[in-house]
């Protein structure tokens, strides 16, 4: 094989995987970022361009979920999509604001504490289903709009801070909890990434192989998510994790 191939290969192969992960539970980004930073695109490109590249897949696994997407107790579809549209936008321009020496320090720390919310996830999501069924008040409007800016602005872990909030919010049907994720990941996603083409961000050279396989892997990830024991993929993503962030603090 030749270097020029390899990273390609790389690339091609991590969206593959990260969109059917991110239509499971989240995590895309522990593979598409190191694996763009191989290729030699500067951090905050290739935070942009993973984003990017994982749209396709994130559109697919809303499809493939959209007979199990109701909205929480309290809210509309419509304010969820709307307030996943207002804190994509937001996180998305906090990006743009940020100069590449500062996110190269804060990369490691963000993969840090989304392995940590995957590792704990499952714990704090069994003390959210023992809670009452609650009506979505001001603070649940508030906690959308933080995770949705989360994802704008660094997609590791936002799937399942997403599930957790949903589990809160009286969603507790994994299934409808991952519909929901699902849309507005891609929401979210797709606002964010039209910031960042405007910003000039993104390395277009990288996101036709990495859509089409992040698109393959999303369906594929949609369809075993139906079928596949949670705690399986999840700890496979945790070690993904914790492998890429003490990799990421040595070498970073």
């Amino acid at each position: 094989m030749t270097p020029d191939l390899l990273p390609l290969l790389v690339i091609t192969v991590a969206a593959f995987f990260a969109g059917g992960i991110n239509a499971l539970a989240g995590g895309g980004s522990f593979l598409t970022l190191p694996a763009l930073v191989f290729a030699g695109v500067p951090a905050v490109s290739a935070n942009a361009t993973g984003t990017a590249a994982l749209l396709p897949g994130y559109l697919a696994s809303a499809w493939s979920y959209r007979d199990l997407i109701k909205a929480p107790v309290g809210l509309s579809l419509v304010a969820v999509l709307i307030l996943g549209t207002l804190g994509g936008a937001g996180g998305a321009l906090l990006l743009l604001a940020t100069p590449e020496q500062a996110f190269r320090g804060i990369v490691p720390w963000l993969l840090l504490f989304a392995t940590l919310l995957f590792a704990f996830g499952p714990a704090l999501q069994r003390r959210l289903a023992s809670r009452e069924r609650r009506t979505a008040g001001p603070g649940a409007r508030i906690g959308i709009l933080s995770v949705c800016a989360y994802g704008g602005y660094f997609n590791g872990g936002m799937g399942i801070v997403m599930l957790a909030m949903f589990r809160l919010l009286g969603v507790h049907d994994l299934r409808i909890a991952n519909g929901l994720k699902n849309l507005l990941s891609a929401v979210l996603t797709l606002i964010a990434v039209l910031v960042y083409a405007v910003g000039g961000l993104i390395s277009w050279g990288e996101i036709l192989p990495m859509a089409i396989a992040a698109t393959l892997g999303g369906l594929v990830g949609a369809r075993v998510g139906r079928v596949l024991a949670p705690v399986i993929l999840r700890n496979t993503i945790v070690l993904v994790g914790a492998v890429t962030t003490i990799l990421f603090f040595i070498d970073w």
